[in-house]
């Protein structure tokens, strides 16, 4: 799999208006309405192409644009701007039939009031701030799931807040026939790592499909010699590899088996065309070792994994691989691993057994050999590093029987308060907001996992639109979160979700 490139990605600029206003009135539109485009288009902050649609001043000229949008690969959603006034029934069988998010753009081309010069044709040409509300009308009872940015079009955080939706909307469209590859089962007696598939099918539009970890050794026996020799130099040339593992030191052997079965497990995901996979420690037969560089680094190209057979976390993972395209700081598989209760700062450990993303790391990860204590096979090779402080988000993906949740906390990264020289993993360190324990205590009311994907790249907002488009359950835990109000949102959640 190659670097992940969202650059050929198309949000499509859809103007609305009618026949009523005449030639040279539409004429004026379509001039406003290309040059609104091609802004977006040349701004930095919007990661996609943006691409101008004519005029729509028909219920078929509608009507076709949405099916045409719903058969186009390119096509992630549209921004639809109401720049005169556009009658709400003629939208109404091309919303029926779009199957792509949709952003509405409530904004007009000029910026001020023209106070000296306003006349009547002014009035009649700019009429955003009633025709978005008649469009925003048979959006509400229609019950269209949307996002709603309200601005200038030329205001840095109105364009910031269009690219953050065509990241989750980018992450959206890359899930739609996804294939994830669960190697083994998952850990025995685990509750969260499991779920419905055949809903997460229906719902989230990707697949998952269990396969013996006999399929992926016999790829794993296949890789040559030479295609070793050349990943363990790629190893030597990206990280500060530890000397046991250089060429004259006694577990060069095991550097070796580590590239072979990164070598084998990249082949086996790039045959079946998977975005992501899971393995678990319990299933390892044929392997010598657990897979611990072959995840980071497979991870840090794009896919997506989860530990323990949780494909939620692997699918939730690709998904804002997907979103954090272009952006520095990564994204990774992460989990709440042991908590600082001292009486100045609560704080989480983050780490995994191995499974950390180097894409997250601060500076040259070390590449190194040690005993794991369980699952009863070799020292496996891992990469070992910090992570620079920053805001961040961890987020979740859980079934709760009735419906997915996404669950999401906002955190501050800090720097280890010592250094952790015995600690033999990739680690990030945290501090929850509002505070750890209202933090874990909503995480737990929520019937949140263990298992997590991390991000500084993301903001909260790029999650919001991804539930929304999606169509699910989302539960913040931020500054202003309460136990109170996390259980009457729980409550209230139920209801609502029971209901609907």
């Amino acid at each position: 799999m190659t670097q992940i490139d969202i650059s050929n990605n198309e949000a499509w600029f859809v103007t609305g208006s009618q026949h009523l206003y005449g030639q040279e009135t539409l004429d004026q539109v379509a001039d406003h309405s290309r040059e609104i485009a091609e802004a977006l288009n040349g701004s930095d902050l919007i990661p996609v192409k943006i691409r101008f649609i004519p005029t729509l001043i028909t219920p078929e000229a509608i009507l076709n644009l949405c099916l045409e949008a719903n058969n186009n690969v390119h096509c992630i959603g549209i921004i639809a701007w109401m720049h005169t006034f556009s009658p709400a029934k003629m939208w109404i069988n091309g919303l029926k039939v779009l199957q792509k998010p949709m952003v509405h753009f409530h904004t007009q081309f000029n910026r001020d009031i023209p106070w000296s010069e306003i006349d009547m044709d002014f009035m009649n040409l700019n009429q955003s701030a009633h025709g978005g509300r008649e469009f925003g009308h048979i959006c509400s009872r229609m019950n269209i799931k949307r996002k709603v940015v309200v601005g200038h079009w030329k205001e840095e955080n109105v364009i910031k807040r269009i690219g953050t939706w065509s990241r989750a909307a980018s992450g959206w469209n890359d899930l739609q026939g996804a294939r994830f590859a669960r190697l083994g089962d998952n850990m025995r007696q685990v509750a969260v790592t499991e779920g419905d598939k055949v809903e997460a099918e229906m719902k989230l539009g990707f697949s998952v499909n269990g396969y013996g970890i006999g399929d992926l050794v016999e790829v794993v026996n296949e890789v040559t010699e030479k295609e070793i020799d050349q990943l363990v130099q790629v190893y030597m040339d990206c990280y500060e590899v530890v000397p046991e593992l250089q060429q004259t030191g006694n577990k060069y052997s095991s550097l070796r088996e580590a590239a072979r079965i990164e070598l084998g497990m990249r082949s086996f995901l790039e045959q079946g065309d998977f975005k992501g996979f899971t393995d678990t420690f319990e299933d390892l037969y044929g392997l010598s070792q657990l897979p611990g560089i072959a995840v980071q680094r497979l991870m840090a190209d794009g896919y997506g994994f989860g530990a323990e057979g949780d494909w939620k976390t692997s699918a939730l993972l690709r998904a804002m691989k997907v979103m954090t395209a272009g952006l520095e700081d990564g994204c990774s598989f992460m989990e709440d691993y042991t908590y600082h209760f001292h009486p100045d700062g609560h704080k989480v450990l983050g780490a995994h057994m191995l499974e950390i993303c180097e894409s997250i790391a601060s500076g040259k990860p070390s590449c190194e050999i040690h005993p794991l204590s369980i699952g009863g096979k070799a020292d496996p090779v891992r990469l070992v590093f910090d992570v620079d402080p920053g805001e961040a988000i961890n987020v979740s993906l859980v079934d709760t029987g009735s419906r997915f949740r996404l669950l999401l906390n906002e955190v501050v990264t800090v720097k280890p308060e010592q250094p952790l020289p015995k600690l033999p993993v990739a680690r990030v360190l945290w501090e929850p907001k509002p505070n750890l324990d209202i933090a874990a205590t909503a995480w737990i009311l929520a019937g949140g996992a263990h298992h997590t994907c991390y991000t500084k790249s993301l903001s909260t907002e790029c999650i919001e639109d991804f539930a929304e488009i999606a169509g699910i359950e989302l539960l913040k835990i931020d500054d202003q979160t309460s136990i109170g109000q996390i259980k009457n949102e729980i409550n209230w959640n139920q209801a609502y979700y029971q209901l609907k």
